[in-house]
């Protein structure tokens, strides 16, 4: 994709500033060109429980089985945020910084390892309309995974980010 001098463009995805406080901006975790060379990555993720535990989640709320369907939605979402965390770690490991492997859970939830991942939608990456593009980016198709026209990821339980390996990227809100 990058030919000697010259770097071809595959997206732009634009981060707003706090307006007060740190004035932090998610861009702020990359590093800028240097002589026209980039000198960091941009990782992405995108994970799903599938179109089956969805049809499940159905299943037993067109049952009538609203507390199995809750406690499953329930386990279902959070199955995948942690699919995710798993994804974030083995993101940080091939990228040289391997502190999944000695982290305990108290760590994790209290963010204690180099980096953050951001989801559209949330204050310091607002637009959720980019997840479309990183859905291309990704090719997520190969693992049934869109977004419909009210910008809602399908199947329901699932998520994406794009991660910031720098030492200082933490959560923030703007």
């Amino acid at each position: 994709m990058f030919k000697e001098n010259e770097i071809e463009q595959l997206a732009k995805f634009e981060f707003p500033r706090q307006v007060s406080g740190s004035k932090l901006c998610i861009a702020d975790f990359y590093c800028d060109l240097i002589e026209g060379k980039p000198t960091d990555c941009f990782p992405m993720q995108a994970v799903t429980m599938g179109e089956i535990a969805s049809e499940y989640a159905q299943e037993l709320f067109n049952s009538d089985k609203y507390s199995d369907y809750l406690i499953f939605h329930g386990l279902a979402v959070q199955l995948a945020e942690a699919l995710a965390e798993f994804i974030h770690a083995k993101i940080r490991d091939e990228c040289g910084y391997s502190d999944f492997k000695n982290i305990s859970n108290k760590e994790i939830l209290s963010q204690k390892y180099r980096g953050s991942r951001y989801s559209f939608g949330y204050p310091a990456c607002p637009k959720v309309s980019d997840s479309k593009t990183q859905l291309l980016l990704l090719d997520a198709d190969r693992i049934n995974l869109t977004m419909d026209e009210s910008e809602q990821l399908h199947p329901e339980q699932s998520t994406t980010a794009i991660v910031s390996l720098h030492s200082k990227a933490k959560y923030f809100s703007t």
